[in-house]
């Protein structure tokens, strides 16, 4: 397989008798139907190790005719918290029960930890935790008590050490001194904290939480956040939908954004940040000159706001720009190079607004 630039800028086609990777520009423009990222050994397909989850084409439409998913090829680096953003609707949820195989694909394929979906499903299942839509509890039940339910569900459990695992979760959650209290005594927060303390009950290489701070208040909120942080610590990828701007900012290191069941963008926090144009903001008595020659210099996008006057950067540094403005005669009271908001690309990618949480 030949080597890929980053795990947020490749594809995957068909190239000989293997998978290769290769750009994105130039996979959106082969021909060949594009496949997950895994190569053909005598017959065998073994997904490549740098991904903990990747997707090619990965489509569902339901048979009301709705296209949910439509074509999503993600690209999830090991080791990373990947924020999987979008409006209510985007088909994020709906994502997700493809990847875990709770529905199936209409089209497209994929891999969880280098295991083609859906052969691999009894081999990769056991190393993934999940919180899809939140588990119901017993509210009569302690906290550790209904972790047992849950855990006695789990064929795969070892039940000799259920009791070890159950208190190794609890704690990891910060829930081990309220292990004895009765569900309906938790607060939000802790009710949540216990619903991702389901997925923690054995070791996990992936865990993916589907809205994990929906409907919580703000400590909540924050506590639920801790808990991300702290269970990628332990080097484990966290794979968690949101539409809350504000969780993804503060707990992810990558992000890719859905919008109407396609996926927009997808990439690095800071290759988000850095995705739109620069652009300079010129604040002066006469913005008709100091547009004239703004776009005389074949700057694009100029604009004119009262006594403020803008335009793309391009490739032409802003003291150059300040430069041929005073020569032309153009008296500058400022000149800034602002850039939109993460709020504002996030518009910008979707059409819609975002809950900045």
């Amino acid at each position: 397989m030949s080597s890929p630039a980053s795990p947020e800028e490749v594809a995957f086609g068909r190239s000989g008798s293997h998978w290769d990777a290769v750009p994105l520009d130039d996979a959106a423009r082969r021909s060949t139907s594009a496949v997950g990222p895994w190569t053909e050994t005598s017959g065998a397909a073994t997904a490549s190790s740098a991904y903990a989850i990747a997707s090619s084409g990965l489509t569902k439409q339901f048979r009301s005719g709705q296209l949910a998913v439509d074509g999503v090829d993600l690209a999830v680096p090991a080791g990373c918290v990947y924020g999987f953003l979008g409006p209510n609707g985007s088909g994020k949820t709906t994502t997700i029960r493809m990847l875990l195989g709770l529905i199936t694909p209409t089209s497209g394929s994929h891999a969880m930890l280098g295991f083609p979906m859906p052969g691999g499903l009894a081999d990769a299942l056991p190393r993934v935790g999940s919180l899809v839509e939140g588990p119901a509890f017993h509210p009569h039940l302690s906290g550790a008590e209904n972790l047992a339910r849950l855990d006695a569900a789990d064929r795969t459990a070892d039940r000799r050490t259920v009791d070890e695992r159950i208190d190794a979760a609890l704690d990891r959650v910060g829930l081990l001194a309220a292990a004895d209290k009765h569900y309906r005594a938790y607060s939000l927060g802790m009710k949540q904290r216990l619903a991702i303390a389901t997925s923690l009950l054995r070791r996990r290489e992936l865990v993916i939480l589907d809205e994990p701070t929906n409907g919580l208040d703000p400590q909540g909120t924050r506590e639920v956040r801790a808990l991300i942080r702290k269970i990628a610590a332990d080097g484990t990828t966290v794979f968690v939908s949101s539409h809350l701007l504000a969780e993804v900012e503060q707990v992810c290191t990558h992000v890719g954004v859905m919008a109407t069941g396609k996926l927009v963008f997808q990439g690095t926090l800071e290759q988000l940040r850095g995705g739109q144009p620069g652009r300079v903001l010129i604040r002066t008595p006469q913005p008709e000159l100091a547009a004239k020659i703004l776009g005389g210099l074949g700057l694009a996008g100029v604009q004119e706001s009262g006594n403020e006057v803008s335009a793309e950067l391009g490739d032409m540094r802003p003291e150059e720009v300040c430069e041929r403005l005073v020569l032309g005669g153009v008296p500058v009271a400022g000149l800034e190079t602002p850039r939109r908001s993460l709020e504002d690309e996030f518009v910008h990618l979707t059409g819609e607004g975002f809950d900045v949480g």
